[in-house]
């Protein structure tokens, strides 16, 4: 019996030796493979990765699994790699879930063993200089692949039909040809094929995508881009095939004398028939206009002209009548505007009586803080220089309040509209903007902006500027007046956008006269606001986040300057602490997600528009940050530390 039990010991020692003998050697096969892909690629001297040093907890941007057996996740971002990833290395690690190498100067084909590693999810290598075709091999758990802003060329590979789980495909900016595979990917929600070399009729499985993710491709054809002829459609014998080139046959002219004949004078009377009617039209619309311009002069002269005639600026605290004036019209037209879901009681008379505040005035107007006889206290801004009309107003209101639904944007509660006075209400938020929690009394006392709190702010802005560019009602919707001013601070000390949907109704030379930090090249040069200048405005706030320096525009500040330009001068010369905010250095340092955050920044403020990445790919890429840092912070809580959302 005895020596039974001894035989059943010394054969469970065995296993459990055996066991931990594979898992070291699994380890050390990691460990060499990372080495062997660290030594051949040249990259920045500030990564720490020593054969003397523990894999799992010292090497910057490795991320362990929870047993620390192998290795799961690589994200090394702008980490400064220049040069070819050897065959063999990165693709022995056979556990990979996560790999992210985007903003580096890696250049050469991608080694085939790297995308077809079975356990391999989450893929980011966009602005690099890869070459050559996509590897056909692909893991089949894959979720997000983002090799956009490289020179990847030939086709597409049919083999991205199998691929179930992707959720993110972003292939933009490439060099790729060829037809559109027949995709039929279930989980598919963001897709960008723009700027390549494709060709055909685009898939009915994809064409309920935005136009965008398809720009840039002058061959390609069908919804939701431009209709294809017959001949430039690909049979279904084909359809992973090159497509011909769209063909547009235009109309035959007319073959004999007697047709062209006929034509001509029938061309003759259309015309007289058209200059008529133009001539009679504007006949009519003058009379018209002229009738509404006298009876607008009558009106005028018979009633007040509006409801808030006073113009002086408020100082301090006062009566919000004194500010905006106290003349009151008739009862139908002394009304706000109220939003579904709005639970405020109050009316415009509640709200002249109201004590009000200054809190700030910018481009678009003047911010008041006014504090109701009820205790409720709401944000009221006046506009000033609007535009439009009434009816277009009201219309621009209605897509601000669909647009105020996310959580990281600000919602609008009412408007008041008249001839003299436009006034928007809004929600009171005490966290003030993130400008006076970066600029304000920088002196004794001053409570810093941590790192953390940095980043929580920056991403939740990035979510509300990406929900206005990705509304379903309109995807080409734009804010136009993106600054730290404009990112106010909720309870859950998160970042929301403000001043939403004004850029439209307002006059130009206003809102170009006080942004001049965060405004775009495009922006200044021709006056073009797109979504596009919208990611460089962001880009200059977190440049402000990651330096504490104020942007060209705020006059009274010391450090003030043009960031961009500053950031890249010294990027230029090497990667320093200069860069960064004092207050971030005295306490808990971050250096690699700081630099991380640094290369989003610029990226995002590019001088070619084309070059800067979308707000969902800003979102993205801040997300990615933060979440293998949530893990190693976290490693109490197994639920965080297994989520990794792309």
């Amino acid at each position: 019996m005895k020596f039974q039990f001894l035989a059943v010991s010394f054969v469970l020692l065995n296993i459990i030796l055996s066991l931990f003998g594979l898992i070291e050697a699994d380890l050390n096969s990691d460990r060499q493979a990372l080495l062997e892909f660290f030594t051949n690629v040249p990259h920045a001297p500030r990564l720490n990765w020593s054969e003397s040093t523990p894999m799992c907890t010292a090497w910057a941007g490795v991320t362990c699994n929870q047993n620390g057996t192998s290795v799961i996740g690589i994200h090394l971002p702008g980490a400064g790699f220049k040069g070819s990833i050897l065959e063999n290395s990165l693709g022995k690690l056979d556990a990979l879930k996560f790999l992210s190498l985007h903003s580096n100067g890696l250049k050469g084909n991608l080694p085939s063993d790297i995308l077809s590693i079975p356990s391999l999810q989450y893929v980011n290598l966009q602005q690099n200089n890869f070459s050559g075709p996509i590897p056909s091999s692909i893991s089949p758990k894959l979720t997000a692949l983002d090799i956009s802003f490289n020179n990847f060329s030939g086709s597409i590979p049919p083999t991205f039909q199998n691929l179930s789980r992707l959720t993110w495909l972003y292939l933009q900016n490439n060099s790729l040809s060829g037809a559109i595979p027949d995709f039929n990917l279930p989980s598919l929600k963001y897709l960008n094929l723009s700027y390549n070399n494709l060709n055909g009729s685009i898939p009915n499985f994809i064409n309920h995508f935005p136009y965008t993710s398809f720009l840039g491709n002058s061959l390609l054809c069908g919804s939701p881009l431009k209709n294809c002829s017959i001949a430039s459609i690909p049979s279904s014998s084909s359809s992973l095939s090159p497509s011909p080139s769209p063909v547009y046959q235009p109309p035959s002219p007319a073959s004999t004398p007697k047709n062209r004949s006929a034509t001509t004078s029938k061309s003759y009377f259309g015309l007289a028939i058209i200059l008529a009617l133009a001539i009679g039209g504007c006949a009519f619309l003058s009379l018209l206009v002229l009738i509404i311009f006298v009876c607008c002069l009558k009106k005028k002269e018979s009633q007040s002209s509006g409801i808030l005639t006073g113009k002086a600026p408020c100082a301090g605290k006062a009566e919000i009548s004194k500010s905006f004036g106290s003349g009151v019209l008739e009862a139908e037209r002394n009304k706000l505007f109220f939003f579904v879901g709005c639970s405020y009681s109050f009316d415009l008379e509640d709200l002249l009586k109201a004590s009000a505040e200054v809190l700030g005035k910018g481009s678009y107007g003047t911010t008041y803080k006014a504090a109701l006889e009820d205790g409720t206290t709401v944000v009221v801004k006046r506009l000033r220089e609007v535009l439009v009309g009434k009816k277009e107003f009201g219309q621009q209101m209605e897509t601000v309040g669909r647009i105020g639904r996310h959580p990281n944007v600000m919602p609008l509660r009412a408007y008041y509209y008249s001839k003299d006075e436009k006034l928007l209400i809004y929600d009171y938020t005490p966290g003030g903007s993130l400008f006076s929690l970066l600029h304000g009394n920088r002196g004794m006392g001053r409570i810093p902006l941590d790192w953390d709190s940095r980043m929580k702010i920056a991403l939740g802005a990035a979510k509300g500027i990406a929900s206005i560019h990705t509304d379903h009602m309109d995807s080409k919707l734009t804010h136009g007046n993106i600054k730290s001013s404009n990112v106010l601070i909720t309870q859950e000390h998160d970042g929301c956008i403000t001043d939403v949907g004004l850029t439209p109704m307002m006059s130009i030379q206003s809102t170009m006269s006080r942004t001049n930090g965060y405004r775009a090249p495009e922006v200044t040069e021709c006056r073009r606001i797109t979504q596009k200048s919208d990611v460089y405005s962001f880009g200059v706030v977190l440049l402000e986040l990651l330096t504490g320096k104020a942007p060209l525009g705020y006059p009274g500040y010391e450090d003030m300057v043009d960031l961009p330009r500053w950031v890249r001068s010294v990027v230029r010369e090497e990667w320093t602490a200069e860069v960064f905010d004092e207050e971030l250095l005295k306490g808990q340092y971050f250096e690699e997600e700081m630099v991380q955050m640094l290369q989003i920044a610029l990226a995002c403020v590019a001088k070619i528009a084309d070059n800067r990445p979308t707000m969902d790919e800003t979102v993205r890429n801040i997300e990615e940050i933060r979440l293998p840092e949530l893990k190693n912070r976290n490693t109490s809580s197994e639920s965080e530390s297994n989520v990794h959302t792309p």
